[in-house]
C-alpha cells in the first residue's frame, strides 16, 4: 500500500468547522488541501490553498477535484453518495460510499449494527402509517427520529403513546422515520476509531458526554465509566469498524445502562464533536488520524497526555458583542478554539474549549466554572 506524503494536494467536501480542523492538520503535515463548499464563506475554505465554491454535486467541481488531489474525505455524513462514487471511480475516496450511506439513514445504519451482531436499542422502523398500527407498548415510552437528516436533537420527538407516535409520525410530513424505545440510561460515551486497514487500527480513550438541548455540551475525558465499561466500548467500536470495512475516522456513540448494559446510538463517519479534546489532550488529533488513515499511513499513538474536559461554545453566548474571551484565554490549563464562522446564532456550534487538569474532577471543575462565566 503505498503512502501518500506531502506535498500532494488532499481534497475535502464540506467547508465547516471540521473541515477547518481537517485542513489545519494537514497543512501541519505538509500537505495542501482543496475545500469544496458551496458557501463563499466557508471556515475552511479560508485557511485551505484552495477553495471551490460550488454544490456537492456539481459534476464540474467534482471533477476538479478528482483531478487535482491525491485523495478525498468529507467532514460531513449528508454528502450525496452520488458525489462520493462518482469521485471512487476516479481518485482514492476516505471513507467510502458505502460506509457513509449507512450512516446517512438511521433505518439502514441500525440494521446494519443489529447485523453485525452488536448491540442497540430496540427500535422499529416507520416507513408509512401503516407500521405505526401494531402494539407498540414493548417500544413506549420511545423517540420518533427521522431517519435522515436529523443531528443536534432535530428531527426527533418523545411519545408515550401510540397516539403520539402517530401524530409525530404525521408531523414530520410522513418520512421515514424510526421508533426507539427510550432506555434507562446512565450515561452516553463514545469512541473515535482511526482504521487504515484491518491490522491498523487505533481508538482514543473513551470520553463521557452530557447534552443540553440535544446538543453535545460536555464531554469529559477518561470517561467516568467503569473499565470493563470503556474497554467493551472500545472494542465494540472497533468491531463495527471491521464489518463496516471502514477506512478513516468513525465516531461510535453509545448508550450506558444503569444495569451495565451497552448498546450504540449512532455513528458518524468522519470525525466528531466529542473528539475535540484529542486537539490538546492527546499525542495526535482526531484531524492528524483523518490525515493519515486517508494517505494511507499507519494511525498514530492516541495516548491521553492529559485528563481533559471539552465544552462546546455555541452562538447563544454572542448576544450583542463577541463574548468575554479574556476569561478563558487568561486562564493557563485551557485553550480557546474557535471556527471563524461569519455569523453566530443560537444553537450554532461557534468554537470549543478544552480545559487540562491532573484529573478529569478538576478539570470539569474548571470548565463549568468558565462556562458558566461565559454566559453571563
Amino acid at each position: 500500500m503505498a503512502h501518500i506524503l506531502p506535498p500532494a494536494m488532499l481534497g475535502i467536501l464540506g467547508g465547516g468547522q471540521l473541515g477547518r480542523m481537517f485542513t489545519m492538520a494537514a497543512r501541519s503535515m505538509g500537505y495542501r488541501v482543496t475545500v469544496l463548499d458551496p458557501d463563499v464563506q466557508s471556515p475552511a475554505g479560508m485557511v485551505a490553498d484552495r477553495h471551490v465554491c460550488a454544490g456537492y454535486d456539481d459534476e464540474g467541481a467534482l471533477e476538479d477535484l478528482a483531478s487535482s488531489c491525491a485523495a478525498v474525505t468529507t467532514e460531513f455524513e449528508n454528502v450525496p453518495a452520488d458525489s462520493l462514487r462518482f469521485l471512487e471511480s476516479r481518485t482514492r475516496v476516505s471513507p467510502s460510499s458505502a460506509c457513509v450511506a449507512i450512516a446517512q439513514d438511521r433505518i439502514v445504519e441500525k440494521r446494519y449494527i443489529a447485523g453485525a451482531g452488536l448491540a442497540v436499542a430496540p427500535f422499529l422502523a416507520v416507513e408509512t402509517a401503516l407500521d405505526l398500527s401494531g402494539d407498540l407498548a414493548p417500544l413506549l415510552p420511545g423517540i420518533l427520529k427521522t431517519a435522515r437528516f436529523g443531528y443536534d436533537g432535530k428531527g426527533q420527538v418523545r411519545v408515550a403513546t401510540p397516539e403520539e407516535a402517530r401524530s409525530a409520525f404525521e408531523a414530520f410530513g410522513c418520512r421515514p422515520c424510526v421508533l426507539e424505545k427510550k432506555l434507562d440510561l446512565q450515561t452516553e460515551v463514545s469512541v473515535i476509531v482511526a482504521r487504515t486497514s484491518a491490522e491498523l487500527v487505533r481508538t482514543f480513550p473513551v470520553a463521557e458526554n452530557q447534552h443540553e438541548a440535544g446538543i453535545l455540551d460536555i464531554s469529559i475525558v477518561p470517561a467516568r465509566v467503569a473499565p470493563d465499561v470503556a474497554a467493551r466500548a472500545r472494542e465494540m467500536a472497533c468491531a463495527l469498524a471491521e464489518a463496516m470495512d471502514y477506512v478513516g475516522v468513525l465516531a461510535v456513540e453509545f448508550f450506558v445502562l444503569r444495569d451495565g448494559g451497552l448498546v450504540i446510538n449512532e455513528v458518524a463517519p468522519r470525525p466528531h464533536n466529542s473528539g475535540h479534546y484529542t486537539l490538546d489532550a492527546c499525542a495526535v488529533s482526531q484531524f492528524g488520524q483523518q490525515v493519515r488513515t486517508l494517505c494511507k499511513l499507519p494511525p498514530a499513538d492516541t495516548r491521553l497526555l492529559s485528563p481533559v474536559v471539552m465544552v462546546n461554545l455555541l452562538g447563544d453566548i454572542w448576544r450583542d458583542d463577541e463574548p468575554a474571551w479574556d476569561l478563558i484565554l487568561s486562564e493557563p490549563s485551557a485553550v480557546l478554539h474557535l471556527y471563524g464562522k461569519a455569523s453566530a446564532r443560537a444553537g450554532r456550534k461557534m468554537g470549543h474549549f478544552n480545559v487540562l487538569a491532573e484529573t478529569a474532577e478538576a478539570a470539569l471543575e474548571k470548565a463549568e466554572t468558565l462556562k458558566r462565566a461565559l454566559r453571563r
